[in-house]
């Protein structure tokens, strides 16, 4: 049976999602990427996005520290949180922003767990695949 992983954060160039499931790998993982939905209304993509976050078994969101908002995040983050699904997340912005940090906080408090970097998030979902981690 794959763990279920739906992928919360921006949408820039970089494509953090393709590097994160470049380095855990499918093996026992199946992954809900809004990056590949290809929906360009917000409507539609909101409901595939909430979608998916409800059927997921975790939630990896990642807040890149050059992301101008991160209200999408937020938003998907809040409703996993309320349905009581498993929230790991990567903020790196508020390591450099302290007014970001300020009125982040409420969604650090929100996850499950909370990571400076990508690679400590990346690690933590390998181990969940391994079996030595659990929620």
């Amino acid at each position: 049976m794959e763990t279920k992983v739906y992928l919360s954060g921006g949408m820039n160039e970089e494509n953090w999602q393709a590097n994160l499931i470049s380095n855990v790998g499918k093996n026992g993982f199946a992954f809900f990427n809004p990056r590949e939905h290809k929906l360009e209304h917000s409507r539609e993509y909101t409901i595939w996005d909430l979608y998916y976050v409800k059927n997921c078994d975790f939630v990896f969101a990642y807040m890149e520290q050059n992301n101008p908002s991160g209200y999408g995040l937020t938003l998907e983050i809040g409703y996993a949180s309320a349905i009581g699904k498993p929230i790991i997340l990567v903020d790196e912005k508020s390591i450099h922003d302290a007014n970001f940090k300020k009125y982040f906080k409420i969604v650090r408090e929100s996850s499950s767990i909370v990571f400076d970097n990508l690679e400590d998030g990346i690690k933590f979902l390998k181990n969940i695949r391994n079996g030595i981690v659990t929620m």
